[in-house]
């Protein structure tokens, strides 16, 4: 079975609640948290492990948080790696309004990172055994990391001949393309953002993945699209999907589940088509969980299944 990396530069504690309604200057009485571990490296090493591959995460993780992040990351029995740091890692918290169902999201800042700390997690890539087939980067940079880094982290992929795969925003996103990322997964403001182009037009969005995938920027794109589905363009292929309607509990995580499925898919050696639908199985699954958990393995095989028959 090949075996994944994954790389969380600025992880966090998701906290999720409830409450009645959402009122300001009142004292809001919450129901029970649940504490999850977050940061877009983490939870596709989840949804990895949870679907059934194998999956080890990297992270930082500093003080009396960091510690709590650490241990339940090993509650979800995947192999868990942290760098020490000298400051806090960050807590996010999701509110869901009972009323409405609309959900609330609390976003912190990520601490600030020394050198010496960050150095130590690209030393540290190069050294997991089993060497994985994949590394995957997701999420932001904490202050204090260059922007850089992910161009870097994806010089050490090549160097253990692992296929780098980046999530990612802004300036770290730009910095690393064309500098051996196997697969990226921007949303359309993100992909616009890199390009420089606005993607409103179906045909455009087409066009210009097409041109990053034949300019060697990447080898694969995924441009999520919300409600209009995911543009899937690699060399020769090009597919757009949509998943099966469904009646959405919480949004939180769909976007790791998705890659997080895709890369399990990968690494299973499915059809490039198959393994698309496999993504869009695992994102749709995420939307039928409460709070920030994440796809179950039942729901992404089901609805995985329904797609491949509508297909037939």
């Amino acid at each position: 079975m090949k075996a994944v990396a994954t790389l969380t530069m600025n992880p966090t504690i998701d906290i999720a609640s409830s409450v009645r309604k959402v009122l300001p200057e009142r004292k809001l009485r919450c129901d029970e948290p649940s504490r999850d571990p977050g940061g877009g490296g983490i939870n596709v090493a989840r949804v990895i492990h949870q679907l059934g591959g194998t999956a080890m995460a990297l992270y930082i993780a500093g003080g009396a948080t960091g510690q709590l992040l650490h241990k339940i990351v090993r509650r979800e029995g995947i192999e868990a790696r942290r760098i020490e740091i000298e400051k806090l890692t960050r807590e996010n918290m999701t509110i869901t309004e009972a009323e409405s169902g609309n959900q609330f999201r609390f976003v912190f800042p990520g601490p600030s990172i020394r050198r010496s700390e960050w150095q130590q997690c690209l030393d540290m890539l190069g050294l997991f055994i089993p060497r994985p087939a994949y590394i995957v980067a997701s999420g932001s940079l904490p202050p204090g990391v260059p922007v850089d880094f992910y161009a870097q982290a994806a010089q050490v992929a090549k160097r253990i001949d692992a296929r780098f795969v980046l999530d990612t925003t802004g300036e770290p996103l730009c910095a690393a393309l064309g500098k051996d990322v196997y697969l990226i997964k921007p949303n359309r403001r993100e992909l616009e953002d890199a390009t420089g182009q606005e993607l409103s037009d179906p045909q455009v969005q087409e066009e210009v993945c097409r041109e990053l995938v034949d300019k060697g920027k990447c080898q694969m794109i995924a441009l999520t699209l919300g409600e209009s589905g995911t543009l899937f363009t690699a060399k020769g292929l090009q597919a757009r999907i949509k998943g099966p309607p469904v009646q959405v509990v919480s949004a939180v995580g769909a976007g790791d589940s998705f890659l997080g499925g895709l890369v399990f898919a990968l690494t299973e050696d499915y059809p490039l088509a198959d393994a698309f639908r496999y993504a869009i199985a695992a994102g749709t699954a995420a939307v039928l969980t409460p709070g920030t958990q994440l796809c179950r393995k039942r729901d992404v095989e089901r609805i995985y299944k329904e797609m491949a028959g509508q297909k037939g």
